[in-house]
């Protein structure tokens, strides 16, 4: 059975052996990023002795995903968190597309609004809710090595010693070392791409809007967030080296004719970043009593703002499957259809997320004559009244 909410033994801080090395925990997630934050809490609401093992010792200041939408948000809401993110976060009304200067067309999201919040305001929120359920449950500095899995148990190696737990739960990225001891397969899904990223001052006098340029050099995409900062991503042919903000002003301005960088203090203190945006899907998404969620179950284009948010999803359909498993005492019980249900179903909903993503990224791609003319026209159609609820749907993420 779950224990307590509030169990003896517990021990907050951070990652070295401590008096509750030796007890056998309900459930351990490696990985104290958003989705891993979000299912401790979930977990803790279910009344799951749970831990959370996060490798860094200070939380990151790097802005990351910002992207909040609707089926997500409802998420945040039975975590008991969607008033503090709402209080912090700006709200995306439309977006428009864009080419040659020429508007293709506009999705409205209303009523049910994307928001967007730094990914360090998000995590912060999701820290002190799990600390107000279960004190102490976020362990820092702790890297976990490898893990074994036995009968009744996982056993998970670590500078500070082994840790026990009846389930684990990979909330690692990408790069999984839950995933990897699990022996679960990581498949490449599609190609890769190479963007430059910067969150500035805005000076579009779009403050509820998002704009997606498809020109024929690559996509320019910006982003209202909050504190009157946007985010600007355009698309580049290799991975820059040595990204600056000023390379990046550069390419919107050819692209697009945007000037975005203003005369404030805030986008003389920004900084561009260069990343690569891969798609992978693991094989399963549990084995024997270790469940993925999150990047380490799909590592899906951030072209499209889906990631976080599947990840969250993959948070909500895990955390009751895995406190029924919890209910049964026999280690064959637990076999029983809800972490089936969780696998089947979370795995069917990424590679529909992964083609989403693949095809926002298609259509960002450099383009000319005929396949530009046809890109430019397959815009208008999406655009046009029968078509626009459906793309509004697929964009807020309302399929999920």
């Amino acid at each position: 059975m779950p224990s307590d909410p509030t169990p003896s033994g517990r021990t907050s801080g951070n990652a070295s052996g401590d008096a509750s090395a030796s007890r056998v925990r309900d459930v351990v997630v490696v990985g104290g990023g958003p989705v891993g934050l979000l299912i401790g809490v979930l977990l803790a609401q279910h009344g799951v002795d749970v831990e959370v093992l996060e490798r860094r010792t200070t939380p990151s200041h790097r802005t990351r995903a910002i992207g909040i939408h609707p089926p997500a948000l409802r998420i945040l809401a039975a975590a008991g968190v969607a008033d503090p993110v709402l209080a912090d976060a700006t709200r995306i009304h439309d977006g428009v597309a864009r080419s040659g200067g020429r508007t293709l067309g506009r999705l409205v999201f209303r009523p049910d609004s994307i928001i967007t919040l730094p990914q360090p305001e998000t995590e912060r929120i999701l820290r002190d809710r799990l600390e107000s359920l279960r004190p102490g449950a976020l362990r820092r500095g702790v890297v976990v090595h490898d893990l074994r899995q036995h009968a009744e148990r996982v056993r998970l190696r670590t500078p500070g010693g082994v840790i026990e737990s009846r389930f684990v739960v990979g909330a690692d990225g990408a790069r999984s070392r839950v995933r990897a001891s699990a022996g679960i397969r990581w498949r490449r899904f599609g190609g890769t791409q190479s963007y430059l990223m910067a969150d500035i001052p805005d000076v579009t006098d779009l403050p509820n809007t998002a704009v997606l340029s498809f020109e024929a050099e690559g996509v320019v995409e910006s982003f209202p967030m909050p504190a009157g900062m946007r985010r600007w991503v355009a698309l580049t042919a290799r991975l820059d080296a040595e990204p600056t903000l000023r390379r990046l002003a550069s390419i919107v301005q050819q692209r697009t004719g945007d000037t975005i960088l203003g005369e404030s203090a805030g986008a003389a203190d920004a900084e561009a970043s260069a990343f690569e945006a891969h798609q992978h899907i693991a094989a399963n998404f549990v084995r024997g009593r270790v469940a993925l969620i999150g990047d380490a179950a799909h590592e899906i284009s951030p072209i499209g703002g889906q990631g976080m948010n599947l990840g969250w999803l993959d948070a909500a359909a895990l955390a009751p499957a895995l406190a029924e498993a919890l209910r049964h005492p026999s280690p064959e019980d637990w076999r029983e259809p809800a972490l089936r249900s969780y696998a089947s179903k979370r795995r069917r909903s990424a590679l529909r997320a992964a083609r989403q993503a693949a095809f926002n990224m298609s259509m960002g791609q450099p383009a000319s004559g005929p396949v530009l003319a046809a890109r430019t026209a397959l815009m208008r159609t999406l655009a046009t009244t029968p078509v626009r609820a459906l793309l509004a749907r697929a964009f807020t993420m309302r399929w999920l």
